[in-house]
């Protein structure tokens, strides 16, 4: 029991360094700056694949509309189906903007798994710039958000950008405990990743490339059957020596209200893409659970007598965690009514801990009403 008792007391306090380090990883990061560059605005073509609507998603299209931006810019909306109700929202907004050189695409016939990367193939062949700029339908930006974005290619060296989001909208408890894994931890350990070696691999919600890198790797239809599909392009254009840059400014994404079961099923999926994606550097996730060390501790030491003793440590470590899990959240969401209250971040650790398991006792996931099956290589098969 000694030895149990010590080997916890290790793991809890590992954990709390590693959580201190994730927070100083973020805080040297320049969230939020406004980095647009005079006299450059390069052409963009704006990619958006899309499939269904809920109430926030006008206001998300709408917010591409209205760019502070000098230069060209071209949209493709990309649905499956005529019929598809997004439909009648992206030709409204382009009635309501006739100036502006937008389009909707039916993308009939796709190939692929992946019916986001099969879509953005097909739009990617009537791209008209050589700046392609790909986005989530969820995702709603500010007026500076693409002046800001280019900024980054001054560097003709950076051949991607990415930036962080942001939960805009947690509207229930569910949603407001996957809030703090989104506000508070993935963006922060994203830096802390990058304090090891640089970015190899992007993040879904803004992706902005240059065309020649893009093509180096065979396009999007290279992705179309891949989980991943923001992971596999950031990461394939690493190995191919290309860099990825990350902007500072932060984007939103907006979704309908989510009950726990479709917010567990999502956070599951997303689980089992990065266990798959990066297995070895997942496995040692849980290391960084700092409030599952701390709490099995206690538990621990309650049963070998000494849990005065283990108390005083143990409470710091699990302070430490919520306060800069807390800091955190701000620093992305500057808005106080979404920060989630403090007692979801051990909930969420706990939780997390258990999804942890789940990435590892299963290969299916569940994908906008279709189920798949991950293979270790990271692309997909319809079960």
């Amino acid at each position: 029991m000694h030895l149990l008792n010590l080997t916890l007391a290790v793991l809890a306090a590992l954990s709390g360094v590693l959580t201190a380090w994730q927070w100083f990883a973020a805080r040297k990061f320049p969230l939020h700056r406004n980095i647009a560059a005079e006299n450059f605005a390069p052409a963009v073509s704006i990619l958006k694949p899309l499939k269904g609507c809920d109430d926030t998603t006008a206001a998300s299209l709408a917010s591409w509309f209205k760019q502070n931006y000098a230069g060209p810019i071209q949209i493709l909306f990309g649905v499956a189906a005529a019929g598809d109700p997004v439909c009648q929202i992206v030709s409204r907004l382009i009635a309501e903007n006739p100036n502006f050189p937008a389009q909707l695409v039916v993308c009939e016939n796709l190939a692929g798994a992946n019916a986001k990367a099969a879509k953005l193939a097909q739009l990617e062949k009537l791209a008209a710039h050589e700046l392609i700029l790909i986005s989530d339908a969820d995702v709603r930006v500010p007026p500076d958000f693409l002046a800001s974005f280019v900024a980054p290619l001054l560097d003709e060296k950076n051949a991607l950008v990415n930036c962080f989001y942001r939960l805009a909208n947690p509207a229930t408890a569910a949603m407001r405990w996957e809030a703090v894994a989104v506000n508070a931890d993935f963006w922060s350990k994203v830096l802390q990743s990058q304090n090891l070696r640089p970015l190899d691999f992007a993040l879904g919600a803004a992706i902005l490339v240059r065309r020649e890198a893009l093509n180096e790797i065979g396009g999007f239809a290279s992705l179309a059957n891949c989980l991943a599909d923001d992971y596999q392009l950031g990461h394939r254009f690493a190995k191919n020596g290309r860099r990825i840059a990350l902007c500072p400014v932060v984007v939103e994404c907006w979704e309908a209200p989510q009950n726990w079961k479709r917010v567990w099923k999502h956070q599951l999926r997303w689980e089992r893409t990065i266990r798959v994606c990066r297995p070895l550097p997942y496995f040692f996730s849980l290391l960084a659970n700092a409030s599952l060390w701390p709490l099995l501790w206690l538990g621990v030491a309650a049963v070998s007598g000494k849990f005065r003793c283990v108390l005083p440590a143990a409470v710091v470590f699990l302070l430490l965690r919520i306060v800069l899990a807390q800091d955190l959240q701000r620093r992305l969401t500057p808005e106080r009514k979404l920060i989630s209250p403090f007692w979801l971040v051990p909930v969420k650790d706990l939780l997390q801990t258990a999804l942890w398991l789940g990435a590892f006792l299963g290969d299916t996931v569940e994908w906008r009403g279709r189920k798949m099956k991950l293979r270790r290589d990271g692309t997909l098969t319809e079960i």
